[in-house]
């Protein structure tokens, strides 16, 4: 059972996954807050940067978090949605982004929960991470929606926290309305992991 402070702030997430400091994937992932917004939604930006993840001690994984690790989750297990923003790190997503997402709970974090990638790297635009992280949250019975945008030469393609192709700029805008339907449409159906998880058995004692 989740508490009624955890329901009440229930939002998107967008999930930047690398834990490097003041990163591009942090500047795409501002943008994209401000996209949701000019929609009339606000989302959250989590950033790995901001998670302590050098407190998990390799025993945790899914239980006995440190506090600000399990506040992390708690928001993943009761997202509406998760954008995530995946760069590439030598021919794959981040270590940290794999090891934080470790330690989500299962089924509750992955099962049905509705998701979205924005790619980011060289030539290939991020496509080589967001296609493993695909593989992941396929594996765990994610809703994985399959509209996704990569950003090619991110360190060309990003000026001072703008990006430079229009087109891009609306590759986003359309992946987020997108998105939002997608979400909606699931909701309505019943079919998301907010409604899964208010219905699942309690676990057995």
């Amino acid at each position: 059972m989740v508490t009624g402070e955890v329901l009440s702030v229930q939002m998107k997430q967008i999930l930047i996954g690398t834990n490097r400091r003041n990163s591009r994937s942090r500047q795409v992932g501002l943008l994209i807050q401000n996209i949701y917004r000019d929609l009339g939604e606000e989302v959250e930006l989590m950033d790995l940067a901001d998670i302590p993840l050098h407190e998990l001690t390799g025993e945790q994984y899914s239980k006995d978090l440190p506090p600000h690790v399990a506040a992390a989750v708690e928001k993943i297990t009761h997202a509406p949605g998760v954008i995530f923003i995946v760069p590439e790190y030598n021919g794959s997503m981040p270590g940290a982004l794999k090891y934080f997402i470790d330690h989500w709970k299962y089924p509750e974090s992955f099962e049905q929960r509705p998701v979205c990638f924005v790619g980011l790297g060289g030539l290939f635009g991020g496509l080589r991470p967001v296609e493993h992280l695909q593989q992941v949250m396929g594996y765990r019975n994610a809703f994985v929606f399959p509209q996704r945008v990569f950003l090619q030469n991110i360190w060309t393609q990003l000026k001072d926290g703008v990006l430079t192709d229009p087109v891009v700029k609306s590759l986003l805008v359309k992946q987020a309305e997108d998105f939002q339907k997608f979400v909606k449409g699931l909701e309505l159906a019943q079919l998301d992991a907010n409604h899964l998880n208010r219905n699942r058995p309690a676990p057995k004692k």
